[in-house]
C-alpha cells in the first residue's frame, strides 16, 4: 500500500494527549491541559440551550450569523479601538485552532517563510509545513522571556510572508509590551509582511500588564488577522467557537479557507456567544481578576513545595523550574514522575520547542477550582517531603 501523508504519518501523539491519558490512568489532578473545571456564564449557556428550540438549526451563513459578526466587530471597537466591518471583516470558525489554519491558508504559498516565536503552541508548525511554507524559528528563553531582537531581524528576509504572534502567550504567560510590538511592527513594515495574531487570551491579562493588539498600532490594521476564542473568554472550551477579524481583503481569503474546512459552526452557540460579547465590562474584569488570584494561589503553593515559579502576566498558565529537587531526568521524565508518583499532571516546556530546548521547566494550568489547586499543592508537598527530594 502507498503511504499516507508523510508529515502526518511522522507526527506522534501530542504531549497533551499523552499526559492527560496518564493523569486518568493514575487518578492524577490534571494541571496539564488548559481548560477550566467550571461551566461558563449561566446566561450564555441558557441562551445556547434556548436557541436550539427557536427553529434556526440549518446551515448558518458560512462567515457566521449576523448577530455574532456584529458582536465581534463591536467588541473590537469597544475593547481595542479597532474598526472592523462586521459584514466583510469577520469570519466565525469552529474554534481558534481552525481559525489559525484558515489564516495560514489564506496567506501562505509554498516556499513562503513564516517567522514563529518559540515556545509555541504545537499546532503552529505542522500547519505551516503542510502548506509547504518554511518556518523561521526565533527563541525566547526563560526566565525573563526577553524578545531577541537581533535574532528576529535575522529571521526576516525577502521571502518573509508572515509573523505568527501569540500574545498573551502560551505557555509563558508573557504579554508583549508596546515597545516590543512597535519593534515587530517595524519589521513587518520593512519587509511588507503580514501578522497572524493569536489573541485567544486577550481578556485573561493580569494587572498591571495590559493587552495591546498589534493591529492597533499605526499602519498595522491592514496587515493583521486577529484570532479570538469564545472558549477562552467564556470558559466554554468545548463549544469550539472562534473568530477572525481584520481587513476585508484578507478576511475574504480566510472565508474561502473556512468554506473548505468546516463551512459553518453551530448556530445556537454562535448566537449565545454574541450575547456573551455584549456583557458588561465587569464580567471581563472579573474573569481576569479571578484567574489572577488563582495564578497567585498556585504560584505561592508551588514555591512552598520547592519550585522556582516564574511570574505570569496572562493566559491560564505558569511555568516553574524544578531543578532544586535534584531530579535526575529531563522535563518529560519529571512530568511523568509527578503524574504517576505524586498524582499531579503538568506539561514539559520542551514540548513547545523544536529541537534542543530548556529541560528543567514545566507548565501548570491554574484555571481550576481553588480546592483543586490546593489539593495539587498538598499532593506535591507530601510526595517530595516523603521521598526526601525537597531541597528548600
Amino acid at each position: 500500500m502507498k503511504p499516507g501523508n508523510a508529515l502526518l504519518s511522522a507526527a506522534g501523539t501530542t504531549i497533551f494527549t499523552v499526559m492527560s491519558a496518564l493523569a486518568v490512568r493514575h487518578g492524577a489532578i490534571n494541571l496539564g491541559q488548559g481548560f477550566p473545571d467550571v461551566e461558563g456564564p449561566a446566561d450564555v449557556v441558557r441562551a445556547a440551550a434556548d436557541a436550539l428550540l427557536d427553529g434556526r438549526n440549518q446551515y448558518p451563513p458560512l462567515t457566521g450569523v449576523p448577530e455574532l459578526r456584529e458582536a465581534v466587530a463591536a467588541a473590537n471597537a469597544r475593547f481595542w479601538g479597532l474598526e472592523v466591518d462586521a459584514a466583510a471583516g469577520v469570519v466565525v470558525t469552529s474554534g481558534a485552532t481552525e481559525a489559525l489554519s484558515d489564516c495560514l491558508m489564506a496567506l501562505l504559498n509554498p516556499g513562503d517563510e513564516v517567522v514563529l516565536i518559540e515556545p509555541l503552541f504545537d499546532t503552529y508548525l505542522p500547519v505551516v509545513r503542510m502548506l509547504g511554507a518554511i518556518p523561521k524559528l526565533v527563541r525566547l528563553e526563560p526566565p525573563d522571556w526577553a524578545l531577541p531582537r537581533e535574532a528576529l531581524r535575522a529571521a526576516f528576509g525577502p521571502r518573509t510572508k508572515a509573523l505568527l504572534l501569540n500574545s498573551p502567550m502560551n505557555p509563558t504567560g508573557k504579554v508583549f509590551t508596546c515597545d516590543e510590538l512597535k519593534f515587530l511592527a517595524g519589521l513587518l513594515s520593512e519587509h511588507d509582511a503580514y501578522a497572524i495574531c493569536d489573541e485567544v487570551y486577550e481578556h485573561l491579562v493580569f494587572a498591571p500588564a495590559k493587552h495591546v493588539p498589534l493591529a492597533s498600532l499605526p499602519g498595522m490594521a491592514a496587515r493583521c488577522l486577529r484570532i479570538g476564542s469564545a472558549g477562552k473568554t467564556f470558559s466554554l472550551t468545548g463549544w469550539k467557537v472562534g473568530y477572525v477579524s481584520g481587513p476585508a481583503e484578507l478576511v475574504g481569503l480566510v472565508a474561502k479557507a473556512h468554506q473548505n474546512l468546516t463551512f459553518a459552526t453551530a448556530p445556537n452557540l454562535q448566537r449565545a456567544v454574541a450575547l456573551g460579547l455584549a456583557k458588561d465590562n465587569s464580567y471581563f474584569s472579573g474573569l481576569a481578576g479571578s484567574l489572577a488570584a488563582k495564578g497567585a494561589r498556585l504560584s505561592a503553593g508551588l514555591a512552598r513545595v520547592g519550585f522556582r515559579v516564574l511570574p505570569t502576566q496572562g493566559s491560564y498558565f505558569l511555568v516553574a523550574d524544578f531543578s532544586d529537587f535534584g531530579f535526575a531526568g529531563d522535563d518529560v521524565a519529571f512530568s511523568r514522575h509527578i503524574t504517576e508518583a505524586a498524582g499531579v499532571a503538568c506539561i514539559p516546556v520542551s514540548a513547545f520547542y523544536e529541537g534542543e530546548s530548556p529541560t528543567h521547566w514545566v507548565r501548570f494550568a491554574f484555571c481550576k477550582k481553588d480546592e483543586v489547586l490546593d489539593e495539587a499543592v498538598d499532593r506535591l508537598a507530601r510526595h517530595f517531603v516523603i521521598d526526601g527530594r525537597r531541597l528548600t
